[in-house]
């Protein structure tokens, strides 16, 4: 399962981008490079995502996939209860998931910002 590690393609407040605040998610891809929703679902272990943010650590959660939503992230609390952790992000592409091409992520205070996709390995 491959590694896709996003960084913060600039914006508002980090214009220039952040190597040290970035996203790493294990996701299945289909053969154009897209996560698979089916893969997803068939498979019995969660998907993990990290978050790393200067200052606050790193969070641990997991990848989500709600058919009509589409994909999430959600971490879970610093005392590791998986329970009632809330979806963290929205994650939005119209691009499959290679170096150079950009992922939106809406916070769950509604604001989205560019994520550029670094690595996928």
């Amino acid at each position: 399962m491959p590694l896709v590690v996003l960084s913060p393609g600039g914006g508002t407040g980090l214009p220039e981008g952040s190597p040290e605040h970035r996203y790493e998610l294990r996701l299945t891809l289909d053969p154009q490079g897209y996560p698979d929703p089916a893969a997803w679902q068939a498979d019995p272990e969660p998907w993990p995502a990290r978050r790393i943010w200067p200052g606050q650590g790193l969070m641990e959660g997991d990848v989500q996939y709600d058919p009509d939503e589409g994909w999430a992230l959600r971490f879970f609390r610093r005392d590791d209860s998986p329970v009632d952790a809330p979806l963290h992000a929205v994650l939005r592409s119209r691009s499959p998931c290679r170096p150079g091409e950009t992922v939106t992520i809406a916070e769950p205070d509604g604001r989205e910002y560019a994520w550029r996709i670094v690595g996928v390995g």
